[in-house]
């Protein structure tokens, strides 16, 4: 075998080791980037649910202080599944008073967005979640149609806020949801 065959010979083996490893490479890298994203998704939704149980610890206080039915507890419990309908205004109710009583508004009842920053943030979200979560409601408070009727109001607020959290795919599974309501009673 002449020494111009056992070039072209070599110079084919190496171009098929080179596409072999760079088809590894590529592998390994979509592997990588997939199990980031997933784990950043399973992450946020952890995030999402230790919010949302705390966010909703206060919830007994607030229908007890308003006089708000035990109608919206199916509300708060069914919340985060996407089929269902989060309809009634003693609900938004609810939200507006334990927004208020963790700081999350400002005087002019729009969110505080420093103390909305800090509240995810003490639930395990980085400062690009928390700057993102606060982006949402500020794009929902601008969606949604303005009304005399504050609770009507944060209703449609919320509505539109769970509808971008399932558009992310952060929504916490109602598992994880039931499993946190049954270890905290």
């Amino acid at each position: 075998m002449d020494s111009e065959v056992a070039d072209i010979i070599y110079k084919e083996a190496l171009q098929k080791y080179t596409a072999k490893m760079l088809t590894q490479t590529k592998i390994v890298v979509l592997v990588i980037v997939y199990l980031a994203i997933d784990s950043r998704v399973e992450s946020s939704k952890e995030i999402m649910k230790e919010m949302t149980v705390n966010f909703g610890k206060a919830l007994a206080d607030c229908k007890k202080e308003m006089g708000l039915p035990d109608s919206i507890d199916a509300d708060f419990y069914n919340f985060w599944k996407e089929d269902y309908e989060v309809s009634n205004r003693y609900t938004g109710c609810a939200i507006i008073c334990l927004s208020t009583k963790l700081d999350l508004v400002d005087p002019d009842g729009g969110l505080h967005h420093g103390n909305a920053h800090e509240f995810a943030k003490k639930h395990g979200a980085d400062d690009a979640m928390a700057k993102q979560l606060i982006d949402i409601i500020h794009q929902c408070e601008k969606s949604t149609p303005r009304n005399d009727d504050g609770c009507i109001m944060m209703l449609g607020i919320a509505k539109c806020f769970k509808a971008e959290i399932h558009k992310l795919d952060w929504a916490p599974s109602m598992d994880l949801m039931v499993g946190e309501v049954i270890a905290e009673v």
